[in-house]
């Protein structure tokens, strides 16, 4: 079997989820963190990563865009989403926070009606804001270079 990579824009919504979920979960092990797929959404989480140090569990939502939502909101929930090549991972509420101080959002029609915004291609001025939040995948360990990664949180 000759293995082809797959076109994202070729999948459907639910494959798209799991292709999603996949990425950032790769991403996370870098960071010490086992991802748990959830078969339904759990008090709004689509994931549960488990830290190694048997003390962290962040519930996760998984979006295909930078979103926020108030149902969301005083749920403890993080939001993982990709943008321009990278993935971020961050608070629902620390990420509305950043929003109202950096963009327009919380003004709009979206956010007041629906109670729901979200883009594919927030300003840079907010993606700067988002920066300490960005995930960054390391390359794997070989034999000769494995050391220990470092385990960093993000705070604000």
């Amino acid at each position: 079997m000759t293995l082809k990579h797959i076109r994202y824009t070729d999948l459907n919504s639910r494959q798209r989820e799991i292709y999603n979920f996949q990425k950032v979960a790769a991403i996370l092990a870098d960071y010490g963190f086992n991802c748990i797929k959830l078969a339904d959404d759990w008090q709004g989480a689509d994931f549960l990563a488990y830290h190694i140090d048997g003390n962290n569990t962040l519930k996760v939502q998984l979006k295909g865009r930078l979103n926020i939502e108030k149902k969301y909101r005083g749920k403890n929930l993080f939001m993982a989403f990709p943008c321009k090549d990278s993935w971020y991972l961050i608070e629902h509420d620390l990420l509305v926070d950043l929003i109202e101080k950096n963009a327009n959002w919380l003004n709009t029609l979206s956010w007041k009606d629906r109670g729901i915004y979200n883009s594919a291609a927030p300003s840079r001025h907010l993606l700067k804001a988002l920066e300490n939040y960005r995930l960054e995948a390391l390359p794997y360990p070989d034999s000769q270079t494995a050391s220990l990664v470092e385990t960093v949180l993000p705070t604000d």
